[in-house]
């Protein structure tokens, strides 16, 4: 009976550990991601070169806020 019981709680203490890490992983991928951003001015810019046109730089720093404030508010929202 008493292993019965060890091998129970070692299976707890795994499982209990696995969701732990899963959702300490998480909450460091989401804090690396608002703090460097994966697109920068550059590569929205490219992006936007793309189409065959050269963006005006109003036209890319706006796209780029869109996409931060977007971020952000995807973020904020799972938060929530």
């Amino acid at each position: 009976m008493s292993t019965f019981l060890t091998i129970l709680l070692i299976i707890l203490a795994f499982f209990g550990g696995m969701l732990a890490g899963m959702y300490l992983l998480r909450k460091q991928f989401e804090k690396e991601f608002a703090s460097n951003p994966r697109l920068n001015v550059e590569a929205v810019r490219t992006l936007l070169g793309a189409s065959g046109q050269r963006p005006s730089e109003a036209k890319v720093q706006q796209v780029y806020r869109q996409i931060l404030n977007q971020q952000k508010a995807s973020l904020n929202t799972k938060k929530k």
